[in-house]
């Protein structure tokens, strides 16, 4: 196959997905993964893609969403390092809530297999993430699901979604983002979702961003949270030092999660360590906050 035509495919692969890997695309056409990345860069040149970590996404990514079985695909070890720092924000008998997307659905995977993860309720719009938790068969953890209008990326949203979550309190919502401006704050493709993002984060006493470098360099629609009604952002280091200094100026914390290391999920949860100017230096883990209102009893509600 001649590279015009392998071209072809990998852009027609991307209306129909929003997102390709490099190996599969290897695989698939049967060339060497050096071959895609040739074809991958020169299509970037003409504009028609653009490059990511381990593959390309759709120049059309600011209205639209890749499907969660593509996403789940890429980047996995960003998403596993943030998630391995995400488990210890949070404490045993702690209610949380988790939203859409691929990497809050790796922290549901690492925090699940934790310590941590005793006695705690689970409230979620996302559709994987509540198949996990059922999967587990575990009577220690319980889950609630929102139920709503299902995106691309399998998590329910609009009116139904918000209603359910608004009528709930959370000590802690672990959000996935599409896209990371500088000043303006996170963004989805999807206003709906963007919108249930928002009253999760209204029921939360604390809000937590959970996304990898490359969001740093892209687009989209709707604007779900600015930076200062986040409390802690979580990435990789993989960050470059410019963006890593204007988000430092602008978020309450800062996490930079080491790519590689070992899962140390399990280990104790560690208070931030304070630097210059109220800014959080680099460090590993925090403390879940304590004491924060729990999940009431159904029971007390009949």
């Amino acid at each position: 196959m001649i590279s015009s035509q392998r071209q072809h495919l990998i852009l027609s692969r991307l209306r129909t997905r929003g997102a390709v890997r490099i190996t599969a695309l290897s695989k698939e056409l049967g060339v060497s993964a050096m071959t895609v990345r040739r074809d991958i860069a020169e299509l970037a040149d003409k504009g028609l893609l653009k490059r990511v970590h381990g593959g390309a996404v759709t120049t059309s990514t600011l209205l639209s969403e890749p499907l969660f079985s593509v996403k789940s695909q890429m980047d996995i070890g960003l998403k596993d390092a943030i998630a391995q720092e995400a488990v210890n924000y949070v404490s045993p008998g702690d209610v949380i809530a988790i939203g859409g997307g691929t990497t809050a659905y790796v922290f549901a995977q690492h925090l699940l297999e934790s310590q941590q993860s005793s006695g705690i309720t689970i409230l979620t719009n996302s559709i994987p993430v509540a198949e996990l938790v059922q999967a587990l068969e575990s009577k220690d953890v319980e889950v609630i699901v929102t139920g709503g209008v299902i995106t691309r990326s399998n998590s329910l949203v609009g009116p139904i979604a918000d209603k359910v979550v608004q009528s709930l309190r959370v000590n802690t919502v672990f959000l996935g983002t599409h896209s990371v401006s500088i000043p303006r704050g996170f963004l989805m493709p999807n206003s709906l979702e963007a919108a249930t993002d928002m009253a999760m984060m209204d029921i939360a006493d604390r809000t937590i961003i959970l996304t990898d470098h490359t969001k740093w360099s892209s687009t989209s629609l709707s604007l779900f949270a600015s930076f200062d009604q986040v409390d802690t952002v979580i990435t990789d280091d993989g960050l470059d030092p410019d963006s890593v200094a204007k988000t430092r100026d602008l978020v309450k914390e800062l996490v930079l999660a080491k790519q590689g290391e070992p899962d140390e999920s399990v280990r104790s949860p560690r208070r931030a360590r304070p630097a210059e100017n109220g800014v959080v230096a680099e460090h590993v883990g925090a403390h879940a906050a304590a004491g924060s209102p729990g999940y009431p009893d159904p029971a007390d509600q009949e």
